[in-house]
């Protein structure tokens, strides 16, 4: 009965191809669920690590500060890069501006994951300093004095 459809037994055939390899097609498909939940689990714990730690920087403007269309777009490029420095999933490697009050003066912060505070001190403005809050107070600027000598 079935020689008399077009092509039923083709798709016999096929039918015996899958049941034969139907284990071989499971385990296949579970190697590969259990590949993409590992996968996930390590890219979900990258993002927690950077986003658990995480570097600030204040921005302080200066009085004339007017920045120009070419130096927004520098100023845009450099937050970019913040994202490709921090070696993290994007959910983990996001940068934010925050902007508070404290003693009526309004503050701009800067925060980015701890791996890419190098580029988050980096400053994108020419007319904007770049202040690190947490910065180690025993660290202080090298000054070197002239010998009298040298002087003359």
């Amino acid at each position: 009965m079935s020689a008399e459809l077009p092509g039923a037994a083709a798709a016999l055939d096929a039918a015996h191809v899958i049941a034969a390899s139907s284990p071989y097609l499971a385990a296949l498909i579970l190697v590969g669920a259990i590949a993409a939940g590992a996968i996930g689990l390590r890219r979900r714990r990258q993002a927690d690590a950077a986003l658990a730690h995480r570097a600030r920087v204040e921005l302080v403007p200066t009085s004339t500060f007017n920045p120009g269309l070419d130096e927004i777009g520098r100023a845009a490029h450099h937050v970019t890069r913040i994202h490709h420095a921090a070696g993290a999933p994007a959910r983990g490697s996001a940068a934010r501006l925050r902007y508070t009050v404290t003693d009526g003066q309004m503050r701009c912060y800067l925060e980015g994951p701890a791996d890419a505070a190098a580029v988050l001190r980096m400053p994108a403005y020419a007319e904007v300093e770049v202040r690190t809050p947490n910065a180690a107070p025993d660290i202080h600027p090298v000054h070197f004095s002239l010998s009298k000598e040298a002087r003359r």
